[in-house]
């Protein structure tokens, strides 16, 4: 399969997006991980973060010294050469094991969709290994795929006003803990006393693209 050419847009006036595809697959993600752990090993003058998403990745530059000409050239041949050698290094993902207790509110109303019960719930959802996708919406707060697809329903209708940090959620074909109090549409099947976002950490994320996730169940 032949790869359409990278693409890079202007993101603002101190950001360039680079776009890989248009059509979400793991090996697109794959391919853009890669990339983004290349371009933070090599360490490129003037770039400040890179972030990975599904179809793209974004990276911030300082633009006062540099222009969007120069770095986004730089990094378009960057990418490339990550995502086409056949000799790149894959970082051996870091495993993460999150107790989760299983008391959320949206339990009942999630066994009620599925017409599994509770404990096939539990079982279902603390009986995978998950892949931290990205991080995105807040601070912290990863993306994990796949849910068993007996666990997959829709996002709620009505988005809560604050969900407390900690909660362990599901919706479509993902599953996440919400880092920090925020708005949510997930539905809430549990919580963790595991501190996902921590800004006074080197690294204030405990998760990272590429991870891997198992929920185990505690009384």
């Amino acid at each position: 399969m032949i790869r359409p050419p990278l693409r890079a847009h202007p993101l603002g006036d101190s950001a360039v997006t680079i776009v890989f595809g248009a059509e979400r697959s793991a090996d697109l993600l794959n391919q853009i991980q890669a990339a983004a752990r290349s371009l933070e090993a090599a360490a490129i003058p003037h770039v400040q973060d890179v972030v990975p998403a599904y179809l793209a990745l974004t990276v911030f530059y300082d633009s006062l010294h540099t222009s969007y000409e120069e770095i986004s050239a730089t990094l378009i041949a960057a990418c490339d050469l990550a995502t086409r050698t056949k000799t790149q290094t894959h970082a051996t993902p870091r495993v993460h094991r999150i107790p989760v207790r299983y008391n959320g509110v949206d339990l009942d109303a999630v066994a009620g969709a599925t017409g599994l019960s509770v404990e096939e719930i539990i079982a279902r959802h603390s009986g995978r290994t998950y892949t931290v996708d990205l991080l995105g919406f807040v601070p912290g707060f990863a993306y994990l795929s796949e849910l068993d697809a007996s666990l997959q329903i829709p996002r709620r209708a009505e988005p809560r006003p604050r969900v407390a940090a900690g909660s362990v959620a599901i919706a479509a074909a993902q599953t996440g803990v919400y880092p920090l109090d925020t708005p949510g549409g997930w539905h809430i099947i549990g919580r963790t006393e595991t501190v996902m976002f921590d800004p006074t950490r080197d690294a204030p994320a405990l998760l990272a693209p590429g991870d891997t996730v198992r929920f185990e169940s505690t009384a």
